[in-house]
Parts: C-alpha cells; structure tokens; sequence
C-alpha cells in the first residue's frame, strides 16, 4: 500500500525519512532521466551511504535488483528488491558548477547542479558540504572500457521503467533529479520523476 506519492519536477531536489521495511520505488516518467541519490541512518547521518563498502560487499561497480546499499560502517541501508533497467552507475557522481566548467567550458557556471540540489535539501536535516559523499546516478549509463576509461552516454531505460528498494533501517534519503544538460545523462532535456514511498512489506 502507498504511504506517499511524489512528482519531482525537472532539476528538483526531494528528501524523506523511509522507515525500516517501507520500500521506495523511483519510476522514470518520461525516459533516460538520471537520478543523483544519497542515504544516510536517520538517526545517526555520520552513518551514512559508502560506494567503497557497496562496491566491495557485491563485487561490482553497478547496481541492479539483488544489490545492498552499504553505508560506511559496512552495514546495510537499503536493498534493491526490483529493477526495470538492469544496471545503475556507482562511479560518476554528481555534476557541480565546478565540474561543468571543467568538462563543458566556463560559460556553464550559472547552470544549476545536482550539488546544489543536495546542499539545499541536506540543509534541512543540518547536512552540509562535508555531508556529500559519492553518490548513486539512477538510470545513469557509466560504462567502463577495457583500459579504465569511462564516459556518459545515452541511458537505457525509457518512459514508465521503475526501481524499488526496501529501507533496511530508517533512512534519510535525498534525491537530485539532475538538471545536466551538457552531456547525455538526461537525453539533454530534464524530465520529471516519481517517487513512491510504499508500507512495511509492500513490493
């Protein structure tokens, strides 16, 4: 049963406390919209998401159904119990306007970033700059060539494909809903997600 139903609008931030055993489904409304993510314990965020601990527990840089978010004292967070997309990205992390003008040139420095979103949302919990770790990018594509290079390139998921995880213990979540219109994480146009915040047991 749905606890709560959310529309993020194109280049929004969203944050909620999901509580041990609710689950948290991210549905992708309109196609190849990447989702920059963060979770930490909610009463402990020095507890809090650790790509190092998450990639070394499943022995893979992406994640897809079966794979535990792991915090930084190696206990599990969250866990992904269904995904319509089959491979999410642990490596790129989130676009900032220091980022931008390093990749894309200075004239990108106005343009709102996903840091951004997560050092306004994470203000209302009392996180701050020394609070962001290395993110999830839901739906992002990452791939990893043979001599170690990587880019970001077209997604692989499309209008309507979803992902749920179940909260293993209550977890502050904040979301990004990536405003990057310089490379093709977003299909060069932001779109709106939907997350869905379901009961104890739910799928």
């Amino acid at each position: 049963m749905t606890v709560t139903t959310t529309v993020v609008p194109a280049r929004s931030a969203w944050s909620a406390i999901v509580r041990s055993g609710e689950t948290l489904t991210i549905t992708d409304l309109q196609g190849n919209q990447a989702v920059d993510f963060l979770a930490y314990d909610a009463h402990d965020t020095a507890v809090r998401y650790s790509a190092p601990d998450t990639i070394h527990a499943q022995g893979n840089i992406f994640l897809t159904t079966g794979s535990v978010l792991m915090s930084n004292e190696h206990t599990p967070l969250m866990t992904v119990v269904e995904d319509e997309v089959g491979r999410h990205d642990t490596v790129g992390g989130a676009c900032s306007k220091e980022s931008n003008t390093l990749r894309y040139g200075h004239h990108t420095w106005s343009q709102h970033a996903c840091v951004d979103n997560f050092l306004a949302e994470g203000a209302r919990y009392g996180l701050g700059k020394r609070d962001l770790v290395s993110n999830i990018n839901w739906y992002m594509n990452v791939p990893v060539e043979k001599d170690g290079t990587l880019g970001i390139v077209d997604g692989l998921s499309a209008p309507g494909l979803k992902l749920t995880l179940r909260a293993e213990r209550d977890v502050l979540v904040l979301v990004s809903n990536c405003p990057q219109i310089n490379n093709p994480c977003n299909g060069f146009e932001p779109t709106a997600v939907e997350m869905t915040i379901g009961e104890a047991g739910a799928r």
